[in-house]
């Protein structure tokens, strides 16, 4: 999938010549955590969200260093966090150093980005305007509507028992050829040998998450190599 399919459009902004107070109420207003800040020529220069405004003088949690660290740190530091601390214009308080995607960007690639830098959201640009902003929430609404066209699909007894061996098949941890598939009205039952115990719960999901599949009855046995014994599944 490609980020232009499950962006939120068209995109809440605000100006940097506004105020906190202005972008604050817009987020409480409309229930999001963060807001791209655009220039009078709808160009992204930055975004503000609640991260922005954990440090602050009105509520009694700016940051506070010792003296020693200040001298260390540099009065340019110490005057920055001030700025951040008490300015109350977006344009002060806003985070520049953005990290953006284009409409064509894989989810792949924008969860990659997520857990590299830490963040949240990704504005998604186009022809440097701000056309979509993904979020973690978009990624969720995505999950539930892949799930849900995956769960309306039906498919016959013969085409699913194909599709979990192909499923097995195509994983290079699982004991392909020790495994026996059997589905009957939807049911799908797994048995044969399985060499690692880790294995029973992923054959299990490779089943399961086939269009079609009603449930999953798991009779695999599990072949300990260092003593030979073997082990059936316990009852649930």
């Amino acid at each position: 999938m490609e980020a232009r399919q499950i962006m939120t459009s068209p995109v809440l902004t605000i100006s940097p010549g506004a105020t906190l107070r202005q972008a604050i109420e817009m987020m409480l207003e409309k229930r999001v955590s963060g807001l791209p800040v655009v220039d009078e020529i709808g160009q992204l220069v930055g975004l503000i969200s609640e991260g922005d405004l954990l440090h602050r003088s009105e509520i009694g949690t700016e940051k506070h260093r010792s003296k020693w660290l200040d001298f260390l740190l540099g009065p340019a530091r110490s005057a920055n966090d001030y700025v951040h601390a008490h300015s109350r214009r977006i344009g002060d308080v806003m985070t520049t150093e953005l990290v953006t995607a284009e409409e064509s960007t894989s989810l792949e690639d924008i969860v990659r980005l997520m857990e590299k830098r830490n963040i949240k959201r990704i504005p998604i640009l186009r022809d440097g305007g701000v056309s979509g902003i993904i979020t973690r929430s978009d990624l969720l609404r995505a999950f539930v509507t892949a799930t849900d066209a995956i769960n309306a699909k039906s498919a016959s007894d013969d085409d699913i028992r194909q599709c979990v061996l192909d499923t097995i098949d195509a994983q290079g941890w699982a004991p392909a050829g020790s495994i026996h598939v059997k589905v009957v009205d939807g049911h799908v039952t797994l048995s044969g040998t399985i060499f690692e115990e880790s294995e029973r719960d992923a054959i299990r999901v490779c089943a399961e998450n086939q269009p079609g599949v009603t449930g999953v009855t798991d009779d695999l046995i599990w072949v300990e190599t260092t003593t030979g014994d073997f082990i059936a599944p316990s009852a649930s």
